[in-house]
Parts: structure tokens; C-alpha cells; sequence
């Protein structure tokens, strides 16, 4: 099963790189950190469909069988990274597949609005976003280990055990309509 991370946490330093790099560890899933500053800022012209960059990272979510998208809260939204790659992307790369979304919050309330914000871009390209979402906050993080800790790793293994559960419901139903 093909499950590509997209980290959209700007700073290299950042929780958000500390759980994509967790799940990407553990499941030996794919990973698109956007902390390298790699995709260029969205402005809608034809040049940029050229762009290796933005090649490789259409052609990577086009082939996975789904998708995990992180996220920090900023300003009660997902993240400027992360909203301008998924801007480079839509129903070609996305239609029907599963998304699974993850927002690292500062603590207290954060988190959830970036999770909605996520969710609503997913539905606009297409995406079937799974109903699990989890918000992470700084207890959950194990920073000596660049990890989580272990009641948190169980609740990304949930997240993780219902995308998979979608990405094998998707592959059923799409091998029925071939048949």
C-alpha cells in the first residue's frame, strides 16, 4: 500500500516534521516535507505545470493509494506551505482518494479549524477525506526521540488503521467496475 505523507509544517524544526517523520518511520510511508522549500509559490501560470518540482509532487499523489496531510494551525487555518502545494494539485491527483488529516496545535482549543480548513480543500479537489482526524498538542511529542509519545502513537495508529481500511474499500470497489 503507497501512503505518501505531505508535511506541511514551514519550520524544519517543527512537531509537525517530528509526527510526519514518526508515521513515515513507522508505516515506511513516503514523505513530502514542505519545510524544504521545494514548491514554489502558486500564481496560476502555465510555466509553473513544467516545473520538476511541481512534476514530481503531482505525479507522487497521483500514485499513492492515499494521502496523509499534516498540518500546524496558524491563524485558525492550515498552513500557508501547505495550502499553496495542495493549490499545485486537484481532482487528477486526488478524486476518490482517501486523505487522512493530522493538525499540531500550540495547546488548549488549536488545532480543530485547522482540520475543517484541510478538510474543506479536500473536498474541493475531489478527496475522500476520512471522518478520523486527530489534533496533536506539545505533551504528545517525545522531542528527545523526534517521535510521539505512546498514547499519542496509538491514537496516529488509529488514524492510520482507518485511512488503510478506505484505501482497501476504494480498491474493491474500483476492481468491481473493472470487472
Amino acid at each position: 500500500m503507497n501512503i505518501l505523507v505531505i508535511s506541511g509544517g514551514p519550520r524544519k524544526s517543527g512537531r509537525t516534521g517530528i509526527v510526519a517523520r514518526f508515521i513515515q518511520r513507522t508505516y515506511q510511508t513516503e514523505l513530502i516535507d514542505l519545510s524544504e522549500g521545494d514548491i514554489p509559490l502558486y500564481n496560476g501560470e502555465a510555466y509553473q505545470n513544467e516545473l520538476e518540482n511541481i512534476v514530481a509532487l503531482r505525479d507522487k499523489v497521483k500514485k499513492a493509494d492515499a494521502v496523509i496531510l499534516l498540518s500546524p494551525e496558524y491563524h485558525s487555518g492550515m498552513s500557508g506551505a501547505l495550502k499553496n502545494a495542495l493549490d499545485f494539485l486537484g481532482n487528477e491527483q486526488f478524486h476518490s482518494k482517501p486523505v487522512g488529516l493530522l493538525a499540531v496545535a500550540g495547546g488548549g482549543k488549536g488545532g480543530i479549524n485547522a482540520l475543517n480548513n484541510m478538510r474543506v480543500v479536500g473536498r474541493g479537489v475531489y478527496a475522500n477525506v476520512i471522518p478520523k482526524q486527530l489534533v496533536l498538542d506539545p505533551h504528545c511529542f517525545d522531542y528527545q526521540n523526534d517521535g510521539v509519545n505512546e498514547e499519542s502513537a496509538k491514537l496516529v495508529d488509529a488514524l492510520y488503521k482507518e485511512l488503510t481500511m478506505y484505501v482497501e474499500m476504494r480498491q474493491y470497489m474500483l476492481t468491481k467496475e473493472e470487472a
